[in-house]
């Protein structure tokens, strides 16, 4: 008898864990390959953590690529996560390197909404061309 107890009390734990985690789990997905003249941003996938899971940050993958390997300009990736302004990942002149970072504020417990674009850096006398933006959200108060 009490190892039938034992036993329902440790599958009652184990679907009580999996219920609070299903309750916070992470907003994923791809990101769309993204271009535009002379920059790509392929492979991309993003994630934002629930609250306490790397800091609940937005964290973000792919591969950036130098398309016009002749132009002499770089290509970066911004990104901007609710409550901070840009911050930019250069990647690498005539190639292409594969980046994976996360972005967070440290005043927040989490992140909600975060903004991301791939641009070429053209200069400071020309303005740079980005591909469209892409704006990724989290309603956390509904998971």
């Amino acid at each position: 008898m009490k190892r039938a107890a034992l036993g329902l009390a440790a599958v009652g734990l184990m679907f009580g864990g999996t219920v609070a985690a299903v309750a916070y789990s992470p907003a994923q997905g791809p990101i769309p390959n993204l271009d535009s003249p002379g920059v790509e941003f392929t492979s991309g996938h993003y994630k934002l953590n629930r609250p306490g899971v790397n800091h609940g940050a937005f964290e973000w993958w792919g591969r950036l690529s130098d398309t016009i390997m002749t132009d002499r300009h770089n290509v970066y990736v911004e990104v901007k996560v609710q409550g901070h302004g840009w911050v930019r990942y250069y990647g690498k002149q005539r190639g292409s390197v594969w980046l994976h970072r996360s972005n967070w504020n440290g005043a927040q417990r989490y992140i909600g909404e975060a903004k991301f674009r791939v641009c070429r850096d053209r200069g400071t006398l020309r303005p740079d061309n980005c591909a469209p933006l892409q704006t990724l959200t989290h309603d956390w108060d509904r998971s």
